[in-house]
């Protein structure tokens, strides 16, 4: 096994390249990326022993979805050693991974490697951006008020109401039916000649997640998008949905996929702030003022982006301070959001009191020394980076201090685990409690954080500090639940051999919650539970905020207006 770090970059930029080649063994040979039964039986034995002494296993996450995930890793040996085809090979690999159910870990394409024979829209950890895949005019939501797999609707492509979608067909089609057989709100009860129970259970393999709220929602944003997500028996050259109307009437429909960039939205599903301007934009948030009087400050998050959140919070923050603002209630929309790093330095400057930030732990196992390797490296070439911005506040003095003492005397133990500490030595060194005070200059005011299952890892670290310390007031649904410390990745080899296979990541450490809980599979919960509905959706965010406003209100704060 080789760690794929060192090269990733290149690699992957070059597997990027070739994505749509063909995967059929070497001419004349066993020893192509398909290998043989043997070679793929030792290479699924292989991933097994290093996932069990390498995964830093979520105890509260196996118990919420009752599984064990050595056990369900097993359960697909034969679909390894016996697939007959490249296709049948990769994707029970994708579906091998994905068995432990952590969003985090993907798998990744090899130059030389296996890749299936359709591969757009597959991630990678780095390297150029593939082109966008192909987008279907259609954007849908699962439905949180019920029970079983629902799903709507949730937004359509302009001018696809009436000639584009075709005409109404099936049973029990009304004349009363939406123009085009197809409207927002309609619920979806087959995809691709499935029932949709039926379906979201043969996708269940193929969508990384580490919750089942995660799951759907993952879910229902790939329906649409034309990728290599899904194996061919659940995909087509088109897609094809059954819906049911609001007033009863079953329809089917067939969608086109489309170049997304043509694609312009009716809008319906995105956030809507009425009687806000729009004052700036970020790639962390986009900042929005009333339009009246009300000591309201609202953030549309995007993402914690290591690059720029610092200097875009200063920014806030001084123009706050300039503006007469810092005693304002903070509005924040998280629920598009992603995730990223250093969100304490957000949380020391949106509120105003101290609070504990999360903490990390890293499981010893033989990963370990090769990562202590390569964070050194980072280390002397300036580098302690995520996403392109530094994961630390300081210069990385204390993750090193940590590494080379606590990791280190860890390994020489013997020891299973690392004792916690604050997470990845971002903002407080390893002999710190993790109390974090306000910055100098911060917001005053009130805090209120809308939450929704689209997003996770830093996202849910954001969550859990603003929620184990009762930071503010959360409306809507919990984040995806993930969260660790750091993944391991190698390029996976067939076992005795340099032919490479595919990139593999282990979760290799846990996030501690504030209030010592540990987080992946286990997000912090909201104070007001306001699910997404087929019936509420259009008029979502009016609830969020008339939510954010009784709870204002019933704090004694008045916003103005």
């Amino acid at each position: 096994m080789r760690p794929i770090r060192p090269f990733r970059r290149a690699a992957l930029g070059l597997a990027l390249l070739v994505l749509f080649a063909g995967c059929a063994e070497r001419p004349g040979t066993q020893e192509g990326p398909l290998g043989t039964p043997q070679l793929r039986e030792a290479l699924f034995d292989s991933i097994l022993a290093m996932t069990a002494r390498r995964e830093a296993f979520s105890q509260p996450k196996n118990e919420a979805l009752g599984y064990d995930p050595l056990q369900e890793m097993e359960k697909l040996r034969d679909a390894v050693v016996n697939a007959a085809t490249a296709d049948d090979f990769f994707y029970a690999l994708v579906a091998l991974s994905n068995a432990r159910r952590d969003r985090h870990l993907s798998l990744g394409l090899v130059p030389d490697g296996l890749r299936p024979t359709f591969a757009h829209g597959l991630e990678a950890w780095e390297g150029p951006d593939p082109p966008e895949p192909r987008h279907a005019p259609i954007r849908i939501r699962p439905d949180y008020g019920g029970e079983g797999p629902g799903y709507f609707v949730a937004d359509l492509a302009e001018g696809w109401r009436q000639e584009e979608a075709g005409e109404s067909a099936g049973e029990g089609a009304a004349d009363g039916a939406p123009e085009g057989g197809i409207a927002v709100g309609d619920r979806i009860i087959g995809v691709n000649g499935r029932p949709m129970d039926s379906f979201q259970e043969a996708a269940l393999p193929f969508i990384r997640h580490s919750t089942v709220a995660g799951f759907r929602w993952k879910l229902a944003e790939a329906l649409p998008r034309a990728t290599a997500l899904f194996p061919p028996d659940l995909r087509g050259d088109s897609l094809l949905l059954e819906l049911r109307g609001r007033d009863g009437s079953v329809r089917s429909v067939g969608l086109p996929y489309l170049d997304a960039d043509e694609l312009a939205w009716e809008g319906l599903s995105e956030p809507r702030y009425p009687g806000f301007a729009l004052q700036w934009s970020t790639p962390t948030f986009d900042l929005y003022l009333p339009r009246d009087r009300r000591r309201l400050v609202l953030l549309q998050w995007h993402r914690f982006e290591s690059s720029s959140l610092m200097a875009d919070v200063d920014r806030l923050v001084a123009q706050a301070q300039a503006e007469g603002l810092l005693d304002h209630a903070v509005i924040l929309d998280a629920t598009q959001s992603g995730g990223g790093s250093l969100g304490a330095y957000a949380v020391q400057r949106i509120q105003p009191r101290p609070f504990k930030t999360t903490f990390g732990t890293v499981r010893i196992s033989d990963a370990i020394p090769p990562f202590m390797e390569e964070k050194e490296a980072d280390f002397r070439e300036e580098r302690i980076y995520d996403g392109g911005g530094p994961e630390v506040v300081d210069d990385g003095t204390w993750l090193m201090e940590w590494i080379r003492t606590d990791l280190a005397e860890a390994m020489e133990r013997g020891d299973s685990v690392t004792v916690p500490v604050p997470f990845k030595l971002a903002h407080a060194p390893r002999d710190s409690d993790g109390i974090l005070q306000p910055a100098p200059v911060h917001f005053t005011g009130p805090l209120v954080v809308f939450s929704g299952p689209h997003g996770g890892s830093h996202l849910d670290q954001f969550m859990s500090i603003v929620v184990d310390n009762d930071l503010g007031y959360v409306v809507g649904m919990p984040a995806g639940g993930y969260s660790n410390t750091w993944e391991w990745e190698e390029v996976l080899t067939f076992p005795g051999t340099e032919l490479p296979v595919v990139g593999f990541m282990w979760s290799i450490g846990h996030t501690i919650r504030p209030n010592g809980e540990v987080l992946e599979g286990n997000p912090a919960q909201v104070h007001e539970w306001l699910p997404l509905t087929a019936e509420n959706g259009p008029r979502y965010h009016d609830l969020l905020f008339h939510a954010a406003f009784q709870h204002l209100a019933s704090v004694g704060y008045e916003a103005g207006g």
